[in-house]
């Protein structure tokens, strides 16, 4: 934003600031800051983004009021499947009862009246109404065309949309066609929204187009622009010129990475010093050199903010040219990298830092489950892996030393939230072929645990030489949400544990981490805590327990690294860096279109395991999983599935032919001599499954 721009907000909000008690209008606010010509009439779209920021709050009648000091709050909405609806605004989130949503849908900036004039009774949840609808969050939604009688209607394939949108025309669509939907307006709670039919996708029990559905339901190309594709095929050229590159390609370095893995950006070396000490190396593909501040690639990637990796595809960042080519740090090629050199003490703390723009050529490429395997072995495994000597040196080398980053990290009380990943292997007919549970092990953490020692290293350089820079922030969890972590926790069975304090919180993980429900005490701690999101002006990251921290070694996939790079770059040449309102913006765009990625693809992959599911069941196989209660009700049980990562239902009904009750003082369902509590482990049958409702049903085994 330009200084004259924020300057003028600065004059709005002081104003409505001092006018605490005295709602003003547009003419009322330019009278009393003197607006003449261009000032007075840029003073509406000033007002909507303040507004839009959650700053002030609109009165009646157009006028303006201080958001903070009224009983509005301006915000995003978003809605649980419950109904329930929250909104995020400066001055804390509120919640919004289902009945008191008016016909706001997810997504949309909202105006939310608080209850009881904004105050909330000590560890109660806020509160509110929403009064109006300042803007849609999404004009088009994606669902399946069903009718009754004569009234075409669309349900919408995301659950939180509770409401059917009616269509006037099909536009050539079948009852149970996949079709994407552009609402005209919504303006009575008591007659459905109306809609067009914008676009027929298929038929929705054809999974070969559950990703195409997502990928309209939530925006994203299936292709680059021209421009973006002809530029791409011509960027090789710059390698033809590296500038003043450090020499690295008689070093060992090796990369690891997933199986499936196309795109390698982050390499490792380990070496010794003339003084005998380590130094780590974390070698990253130099993607800023080859896409250029305000080149139509770079345009593209800023817009995109990131990769979306989806069960059966990736949406890139960059095109494949880049991504999957000359950026790609392959074995046996000679590649463009920026590197971390990281000197270590005989204690294993880092006690020198040195930064270059390199040239490097990777002499293997390793899968995690192939590094998983040679380490598993031990000294064995040195003598029968068939590697050469220096390379599984090197691999055990690198182990020890992220044990280490790791037991350090940990004793600084960062927050132990690793948990198995449920992997979905796709087949050709867009079923699932195999569910793998991806364990976080030592081949997972050798990486994990250097990438974040170059993130800090390149963060705290750049704040040491006082350069903007956009961080990684993870901030402290609100004292309200702890209060109702700690009453699920108690419920779960869990003695109390001070929780405001991160040292508290992470011991009680630690204690956690072999019971039963450990994976669902991870989950509501997440739930508990604010997300991670890039920020300019702010550092620290809590769940890390890092104070500097940044992303850098990622800049094929994130674009926040990309950025981080041009800085870090200019730096060392003695150029000017970027300004701290430009990386402002794309930090605040780069944060909202990661947390985008991320609902995306939770999104198919829960379309996924409800297909499997549901295709098991068509097929009468009986598919049985291990499982945990979770949560114990007077209606039954609710079992989580630990490898399927799903929650569902035994409803009491079929637990026994006997009596079953449920003695609330305990949490626990008694039938005869068996009782069922928080925690116990069951094996269960799938019995029904609600795709719509995303809701399964269980029989215990």
């Amino acid at each position: 934003m330009q200084r004259k721009q924020r300057e003028f907000r600065d004059r709005v909000r002081e104003l409505l600031g001092r006018e605490k008690t005295k709602p003003l209008s547009p003419g009322e606010i330019a009278e009393a800051l003197q607006l003449r010509g261009k000032e007075r009439k840029q003073l509406q779209s000033v007002l909507h983004e303040l507004v839009k920021d959650g700053a002030i709050a609109p009165i009646r009648h157009n006028r303006y009021a201080f958001g903070s000091e009224t009983d509005l709050v301006t915000g995003r909405l978003s809605v649980a499947r419950s109904g329930k609806g929250f909104v995020r605004s400066p001055a804390g989130d509120v919640t919004i009862p289902a009945d008191e949503l008016g016909t706001a849908l997810p997504e949309d900036l909202v105006v939310v009246r608080l209850d009881g004039g904004g105050r909330a009774a000590a560890g109660r949840e806020r509160t509110g109404k929403v009064i109006k609808v300042l803007e849609r969050g999404r004009r088009e939604i994606v669902g399946t065309l069903q009718s009754t009688g004569h009234f075409p209607h669309v349900v919408p394939l995301n659950p939180v949309y509770r409401q059917n949108v009616y269509v006037k025309d099909t536009k050539g669509a079948q009852v149970g066609d996949r079709v994407v939907v552009r609402f005209d307006d919504w303006v009575n709670k008591h007659v459905s929204p109306e809609g067009e039919i914008v676009e027929v996708i298929g038929p929705a029990d054809n999974p070969t187009l559950d990703t195409i559905a997502i990928m309209r339901q939530y925006g994203y190309a299936e292709t680059f622009p021209e421009e973006v594709l002809a530029e791409a095929e011509n960027v090789s050229r710059l390698a033809e010129q590296p500038g003043a590159r450090e020499d690295l390609r008689d070093r060992l370095i090796v990369t690891i990475d997933p199986e499936r893995a196309r795109d390698f950006d982050d390499a490792l070396s380990l070496e010794r010093d003339a003084q005998g000490r380590s130094v780590l190396g974390v070698h990253i593909a130099d993607v800023a050199y080859f896409v250029r501040p305000g080149s139509a690639l770079d345009r593209e990637a800023a817009k995109r903010g990131n990769s979306v990796y989806l069960p059966d595809r990736v949406i890139p960042m960059l095109p494949e040219q880049l991504s999957n080519g000359i950026c790609s740090l392959n074995p046996d090629r000679d590649r463009f990298a920026f590197s971390v050199f990281m000197t270590l003490d005989e204690k294993g703390t880092i006690v020198h830092r040195r930064f270059a723009r390199s040239l490097i050529r990777s002499r293997r490429r390793f899968t995690y489950e192939a590094v998983m395997a040679l380490l598993a072995k031990g000294a064995a495994g040195r003598k029968t892996s068939g590697l050469e000597a220096p390379i599984v040196d090197l691999l055990f080398a690198l182990d020890a030393l992220a044990q280490g980053f790791r037991a350090r990290r940990f004793r600084q009380f960062a927050l132990d939230l690793d948990m198995p990943e449920c992997e979905i292997v796709m087949g050709d007919d867009g079923m699932i072929r195999e569910l793998r549970v991806v364990p976080n092990d030592r081949s997972h953490q050798l990486v994990e645990e250097c990438m974040l020692a170059a993130n800090e290293a390149v963060a705290g350089e750049l704040r040491r030489r006082n350069v903007p820079l956009i961080s990684r922030i993870h901030e402290p969890p609100d004292e309200e949400k702890l209060e109702f972590l700690s009453a699920d926790l108690a419920a779960l069975g869990y003695e109390a544990v001070n929780l405001g304090d991160r040292a508290a919180m992470a011991r009680f993980l630690d204690k956690t981490r072999r019971d039963p429900l450990a994976q669902h005490v991870r989950v509501a701690v997440l739930r508990s805590l604010k997300r991670a999101m890039y920020a300019t002006g702010k550092s620290g990251h809590y769940g890390l327990a890092k104070t500097d921290y940044a992303h850098f070694t990622s800049p094929i996939r994130r674009y926040p690294d990309l950025e981080v790079h041009r800085q870090l770059a200019a730096v060392l040449a003695g150029k000017p860096t970027l300004q701290a309102e430009h990386l402002g913006v794309v930090a605040a765009h780069c944060t909202q279109t990661e947390w985008k990625a991320d609902e995306a693809e939770r999104a198919v992959v829960e379309i996924k395991k409800f297909r499997y599911l549901e295709q098991e069941i068509r097929r009468g196989a009986d598919i049985e999983f291990d499982g945990v209660v979770v949560r114990v009700t007077n209606f039954g049980l609710f079992v989580e599935l630990n490898d399927l990562q799903l929650t569902g239902l035994v409803h009491i009904s079929t637990i026994s032919e006997r009596l079953v009750t449920f003695d609330p003082s305990r949490a626990a369902l008694r039938a005869g001599r068996r009782v069922f509590k928080v925690g116990q482990k069951v094996r269960v049958r799938v019995s029904k499954v609600d795709f719509n409702a995303r809701r399964v049903d269980f029989l215990l085994v």
